[in-house]
């Protein structure tokens, strides 16, 4: 069996979408004749929000776990000192010394053996000491990560691949132009013994080429966990009020506050119209509070917010609902839509070319788009599954969400029939790996 060495530094416990990844790999790749050796970090989940990237962990030494599956070292885990200031003192208080103290370990991590995440490298090195294996791959981000994987390659002569789920440096929201250079400097030198690159789209990698020439790349979608389908499977959806979902992280470019305003509009104007609203674990609670108090208090008591949960628990959550809402990300497919199909609940995309969206996107979307890449990943996709609605504009979202109510109302569920949502399955994708595994090993 092909032995294959995992850097992940999101990994569950902790709940991320960028650790859904590397754990469909550990779940899934013995099936097809890879034994995942996977290295993380330690998660105690105290919080149960951003803070627990940064928490320690709960042990000062390696946590190992073997499994049917693989085995997964959990490695020590302790905050560098602008984070231990934050975890004591919170996020108010000395933000300039936390600023520079950051920048230190963010420059430092390349040349000294610092950071939140060099134990994983340490961990790893450990392993290999004593144990043989075929391939490493590490997944980013953390990109610091890709460093650790090509100084182990080149000590103990094993081919690495470079897994990356969003691109490194060319996201606009990172706007520092000195670590962008530096940065872009690192990745080529990380990068030039690597074997091979994935990535989860063809858009990504265009924009992982505008650094990195001469590599072979792989798409490896991301997807759903197949267990969701199981999950969900006898979970009926509510009956008694239009329930409207939405889960993780809103972005700048989202028109959140055009949704919210098209929900408000309706309460205010149609007696017959009602809703609730249920956010999951997003990353802007109370901003969005903050806005429903000051500008839509008709929707104040239609909010309901969730904290972060692991992702079959969420599944559970979002199987309940009737509708789930999905911004429009233009060229990137994200990970959000694939537990949408899994959960077959009726999707509705906002907007597909609403003129105040476009504005916000012309200032807010983080990746410079292609000629050559469609600008509308998500629209295609719901659209090829039959899963839900592409919105047009706020004024069609407006007839939408009463033509949704009225079909709750008289059927007790909203209609979602998709189809050919079966290849979208993370399995499938890990037997895609597998197979750029065995190729790169036996090279």
């Amino acid at each position: 069996m092909t032995k294959l060495l995992i850097l992940a530094y999101d990994f569950p416990p902790y709940v991320s979408v960028g650790g859904l990844r590397p754990f469909s790999w550990y779940k899934y790749l013995y099936l097809f004749g890879v034994h995942p050796i996977v290295v993380t970090r330690q998660w105690n989940n105290e919080f149960g929000n951003h803070l627990d990237y940064i928490a320690p962990g709960y042990s000062d030494s390696n946590d190992v776990q073997e499994t049917n599956e693989g085995a997964i070292i959990k490695a020590p885990f302790a905050p560098n000192l602008a984070n231990q200031i934050l975890l004591k003192h919170g996020e108010r208080k000395y933000r300039i010394p936390r600023k520079f103290i950051s920048l230190f370990y963010l420059f430092a991590q390349y040349f000294l053996p610092v950071g939140n995440f060099h134990q994983i490298y340490r961990s790893a090195d450990e392993y290999l000491k004593k144990n043989k294996v075929d391939c490493i791959i590490a997944t980013g981000d953390p990109f610091i990560l890709f460093k650790y994987s090509s100084k182990l390659s080149r000590k103990y002569s094993v081919p690495w691949i470079a897994d990356y789920r969003d691109s490194w440096v060319q996201d606009k929201t990172f706007d520092n132009k000195l670590y962008k250079i530096w940065s872009a400097y690192f990745e080529k030198r990380f990068l030039k013994n690597a074997s091979k690159i994935t990535t989860v789209s063809t858009f990504i990698q265009k924009q992982i080429e505008q650094n990195i020439t001469g590599k072979d790349f792989e798409i490896v979608l991301n997807g759903f966990d197949p267990e969701i389908l199981k999950v969900v499977e006898k979970i009926e959806q509510n009956k008694n009020v239009l329930s409207i979902a939405l889960t993780g992280t809103i972005y700048e470019w989202h028109p959140l506050e055009s949704f919210l305003n098209v929900c408000s509009e309706l309460l205010n104007e149609n007696a017959d119209f009602d809703l609730k609203l249920n956010f999951f674990g997003i990353n802007k609670e109370i901003e969005i509070k903050n806005l429903i108090e000051e500008k839509f208090k008709s929707l104040a008591s239609r909010a309901e917010f969730f904290p972060r949960m692991e992702n079959l628990k969420l599944a559970e959550k979002l199987a309940e609902q009737n509708v789930f809402l999905l911004f429009n990300d233009y060229s990137i497919l994200g990970t959000k839509i694939f537990d949408y199909l899994a959960v077959k609940r009726k999707i509705i995309l906002c907007y597909e070319s609403d003129a105040e969206s476009a504005g916000l996107k012309d200032k807010y979307f983080c990746l410079q788009e292609t000629e050559t890449e469609s600008k509308r990943l998500q629209a295609e996709m719901i659209t090829a599954t039959n899963s839900g609605i592409v919105v047009k504009d706020f004024r069609h979202l407006k007839t939408i969400l009463p033509e949704l109510n009225k079909e709750l109302k008289e059927n007790g569920f909203v209609n979602c029939s998709s189809i050919g949502i079966e290849k979208y399955s993370r399995i499938e994708q890990v037997e895609r790996l597998a197979k750029i595994v065995k190729d790169v090993s036996e090279k």
